[in-house]
């Protein structure tokens, strides 16, 4: 695939779940006030998503206890934002004191809990042999499904062995199914999101600090591509290498409804 100078950095990883009774208060906020006024209006950002797992994708997910969810089901939205390269500071900078801002202003929401919400920084994108959408374009190209997949690797495992040993199972077993299309893995920012000044608690450490985010964007969530995705993890998980800690399943929202909403539980 060609290179462009555009690139992503890194990304803003935010698991989310509505309080019963306020989801479509909530839907409503984030995707109409939130989501712009909080992250896309910021310096440097190139592109963000909004995704969602009702019952049905949640009862998919494994394992059944998590350091990632906790409980596994805890998140109902994710939201992902890509920020470009070299510029990562810089936008934080901006959105750190943007959030006190729009919380003064009256533009929060309390009535929500974060299941997951951190900062992760892009390693590396494998492709199905006939893709055309890079890493850059994976969050506009509004694909039809994403799996979100975290493993970490053994005590005596290095982090470039790790994210090899992923990628390489990853590659070889999802890219049988013609609905994956792109793999990609982010690791851990050493200065990602801590809570610090944040206007509520953001959710589990997500585990060992050495793990790997794999989003993997996929032409469908449902059928025979999520089956394929639980043999992987179970190679990576007899592979001594690494083990998967969550995954789960996710519809993109549809823009402009509150489709799902009634779905969560």
């Amino acid at each position: 695939m060609q290179e462009y100078p555009v690139k992503v950095g890194s990304m803003l990883f935010t698991m989310v779940d509505p309080n019963v009774g306020h989801e479509v208060a909530y839907n409503r906020w984030y995707e109409r006030d939130h989501f712009y006024g909080g992250c896309m209006v910021g310096p440097w950002i190139l592109a963000g998503s909004r995704w969602v797992s009702p019952r049905t994708l949640k009862d998919k997910r494994f394992p059944t206890t998590s350091p990632f969810a906790e409980p596994v089901d805890a998140g109902s939205y994710v939201a992902i934002y890509f920020i470009h390269a070299g510029h990562v500071k810089e936008h934080f900078d901006w959105a750190g004191k943007q959030v006190v801002e729009l919380y003064k202003d009256g533009r929060g929401f309390a009535e929500r809990s974060h299941a997951h919400t951190c900062l992760y920084d892009f390693a590396d994108a494998v492709y199905a042999p006939d893709e055309t959408v890079s890493i850059e374009l994976a969050l506009d190209h509004r694909f039809k499904g994403m799996f979100t997949i975290v493993t970490e690797p053994s005590d005596d495992t290095s982090d470039e062995a790790h994210l090899a040993e992923v990628q390489s199972t990853l590659a070889s077993q999802l890219f049988t199914d013609p609905a994956v299309r792109i793999v990609s893995s982010w690791r851990l920012r050493g200065d990602g999101v801590k809570g610090e000044g944040a206007p509520m608690k953001l959710g589990t450490d997500g585990g060992n600090d050495r793990r790997l985010v794999n989003l993997v964007f996929v032409n469908s969530p449902d059928g025979s591509a999520w089956d394929v995705a639980r043999a992987a993890a179970d190679a990576l998980d007899e592979s001594g290498v690494a083990k998967v800690t969550f995954a789960s399943p996710w519809y993109p929202t549809n823009i402009g409804t509150d489709d799902f909403t009634d779905q969560l539980w």
